[in-house]
């Protein structure tokens, strides 16, 4: 089961009622922003014990297109990567710390 933002912030708002609804959407917002616009620039987004996001340039190269067998031209693009914690692994794979 995949989480949507609706279901985080619904979670989010259970576990801290203090806060209003709308200030934890939009606490919610700046982070995946931030991320988003770290990741634009190249740079690397660290959140301990959860994992890294980081970006690689994906090189312009020729492909082909396997219903046609015509040849491609693929432009260069950014990928985005996720390498998890060793912390996380663990708690997925049901290790102890």
């Amino acid at each position: 089961m995949a989480i949507v933002k609706s279901k985080l912030l619904k979670q989010l708002s259970k576990n801290y009622p203090n806060f209003l609804k709308k200030d934890l959407e939009k606490f919610t917002d700046i982070i995946l922003n931030e991320i988003k616009r770290s990741l634009r620039r190249g740079e690397r987004v660290e959140l301990r014990n959860f994992g890294v996001f980081y970006s690689k340039i994906q090189k312009a190269r020729i492909s082909r297109n396997p219903k046609t067998n015509e040849k491609v031209n693929t432009p260069e693009k950014k990928t985005i990567h996720f390498k998890m914690s060793k912390d996380l692994f663990k708690i997925l794979n049901n290790e102890k710390k």
